[in-house]
This record gives C-alpha cells, structure tokens and sequence, in this order.
C-alpha cells in the first residue's frame, strides 16, 4: 500500500512537469508567432517595430499571464509612460549617456506612480534617448506595437488555449 501511494505521488509529479512543459512550448510558439508577426509588419510598413521591447514583453505575456506586469494597462501603459519620459528627458537634454540613465530610473517612477509598471518598458527610454528619436517612435512603434501585441496575446490566450486573459483590461 505504501508503495503504490509513492508511486502514484511520482506518477503525479511526471503529469505536473508535462503540463509545465506544454506550457512551456505554447508559450514559446505564441511568443515566436508574435514577434514573427510583427517582424513582418515592420517590413510591409517599412517601419521598425523595435522588436527589442517587445520580446520581452511576450515574453511576460506568454509566460506569465496572470502576472499584473502582464495585464492591458501595464503592457500598453508602461510602454508608453516610459516612452513618454525617455523623449521628454531627450527633449531637455539631448542625447547623452547620463541622460538616458535618468530616463529610465524616471521611466520606472512613473509606471509605479501611474499604476502602469512594465519591466520590459524599461528599455524605451533608453532607446530613444540612446538613439536620438522623434516623437514618431511614441505612436508608431510604441502604440503600434504594443496594441498590436495585445491583440496577439487576447486571440492567443482566449481563442487558441481557450484561458482568461486579461483579468483586467484597466
């Protein structure tokens, strides 16, 4: 009798870690498919999509969608709080190092503040004081992107693995 209870046990724990390893390769493949896809639109529209950002970010998505970093507000929120502060302290400053050190620290102050905090948002201000961009880079590759992304994620989560997500849209 104790034997098989044991057995059962581990029995238990083999069907546990083959649930997190298909969990593990949905989420790869949604994350591939995603950043594919808009790789593709920043060719047809011949504007990048600062992939960089964004792989991060469904990363998070995929990988841990019930996390409040993974939530509508945040992904969308943050990207565009930190993007925001980044050319705001590249318009007071110019495109220096120190410059886009401060933006970032800024950046994480203001998604906490604004309720919108994003890890992987952290790297937009870095980008567009580092990079010297324009404002372009808030609506076209930001917004863009992140919407974009968020469309991936709700029709990836509900449609394909048929899961919740968001918990919350706001």
């Amino acid at each position: 009798m104790r034997w098989n209870l044991r057995r059962a046990g581990e029995d238990g724990a083999r069907d546990n870690g083959g649930r997190i390893l298909a969990a593990g390769v949905v989420a790869g493949l949604g994350a591939a498919i995603a950043i594919g896809t808009m790789e593709w639109f920043s060719l047809v529209s011949h504007y990048p999509l600062a992939a960089i950002p964004f792989a991060t970010s469904i990363a998070l998505v995929m990988g841990a969608p019930d996390a409040e970093p993974a939530q509508p507000r945040a992904l969308v929120g943050g990207h565009l709080v930190a993007t925001v502060v980044g050319l705001l302290v590249l318009k007071l400053t110019g495109p220096h190092a120190w410059a886009a050190a401060m933006a970032v620290g800024l950046a994480i102050l203001a998604m906490v503040v604004t309720g919108t905090f994003h890890p992987p948002a952290g790297i937009n201000p870095l980008l567009a004081v580092s990079n010297n961009l324009g404002w372009s880079f808030l609506l076209v590759s930001v917004l863009a992107g992140a919407l974009l992304l968020t469309l991936f994620a709700y029709v990836w989560h509900r449609w394909l693995r048929r899961r919740p997500w968001p918990l919350r849209w706001l």
